[in-house]
């Protein structure tokens, strides 16, 4: 049996339809509040479904009987600086306790951090899995939820756990709506005049649920490993989707101090109206920040050959159009 946790959210439910597909019998666990995400409905008679949560490590028990390889997709996101020790409690203490359960019940682990937990690498350079964020300089809140996550699943390794770790870039797929990467989707499609000058890696979900299943299938173990398939500018990316769109592209840069402006207006915006900010001063910063990623480890451990970022977008500006 087949464990997959997060399997409501964007990649999990992915990993769960590949899963699937393969044939394999998988149990997914869910809060009672979740709903089952539209593309396990035509599944769902092949689902397991538990309701569990990874910090009830009494249910998470029940949910792990029987079972011999696990998928940690889940973690909980938020921009807001009022959530940040919240989330980064909520996903350390989770994954802790999974790491726990795993090691008691003998089950391999594939855990899913992000490239958020890996620092940067020198200019000009390729970032690879040697990097690492220092926890003592580092004010985004996932970031650090990432990075400690990870040290508990080190943790686990050393104490016997059978585990590898991948860390996706930004993920996009058609089905994530227009919820996190198909928030920038949907922002473009309404008309974005402005672009910003750093970069970052792109992946396709489909792409990371092959990696995880691929690496599940091997005897590789105590391993991290970057998944991305395209190092883009920022500009390129907003340009390419607002041409699939049949949109103006954005033509004017943002400067540093714009989107200085534009995160302080966001918080404000933010206390009056308790909703979470559309931009922080984290995802500010960030966004004039080149990061580019080698995702040679990868390749070279199973052979991947990853969808053409243009393909991928051509699939959610599909979605959203329709």
């Amino acid at each position: 049996m087949i464990l997959v946790t997060g399997a409501t959210g964007f990649l999990g439910s992915e990993v769960a339809k590949q899963l699937v597909q393969q044939g394999q019998s998988i149990r997914c666990i869910k809060r009672i509040t979740s709903v089952i995400p539209q593309i396990l409905l035509p599944f769902n008679n092949q689902i397991e479904w538990a309701e569990a949560d990874l910090l009830d490590i009494f249910a998470l028990e029940d949910a792990l009987e029987g079972v011999t390889q696990v998928y940690n997709c889940a973690a909980w996101v938020s921009l807001r600086q009022r959530d940040k020790e919240q989330m980064i409690h909520t996903n350390v203490t989770g994954t802790a306790n999974l790491v726990n359960l795993c090691l008691l019940k003998k089950c391999r682990l594939v855990h899913v951090s992000s490239v958020a937990a890996i620092g940067q690498a020198k200019p000009g350079e390729l970032t690879t899995e040697k990097h690492h964020i220092d926890r003592d300089t580092e004010t985004d809140g996932y970031a650090i939820s990432k990075l400690e996550s990870e040290m508990e699943v080190w943790r686990g390794i050393a104490e016997g756990l059978d585990a590898v770790i991948v860390n996706p870039s930004i993920i996009i797929g058609p089905n994530a709506g227009t919820k996190g990467s198909g928030a920038l989707f949907e922002t473009v499609r309404k008309g974005l005049k402005f672009y910003t000058e750093g970069g970052m890696g792109f992946v396709d979900v489909e792409d990371v649920a092959k990696c995880m299943i691929a690496l599940m299938n091997t005897d590789i173990t105590e391993e991290r490993f970057i998944i991305s398939a395209e190092n883009r500018s920022y500009k390129d990316i907003v340009t390419e989707i607002a041409e699939c769109f049949g949109k103006k592209p954005p033509a004017t840069l943002a400067k540093p101090w714009m989107m200085e402006a534009a995160w302080r207006g966001a918080k404000l915006a933010s206390f009056i109206t308790g909703k979470a900010p559309a931009i922080d001063k984290v995802s500010a910063q960030a966004s004039t920040i080149t990061k580019q990623f080698d995702n040679s480890k990868i390749k070279k451990a199973i052979g991947i050959e990853f969808k053409p970022l243009s393909v991928s977008i051509k699939e959610v500006c599909g979605a959203l159009s329709a």
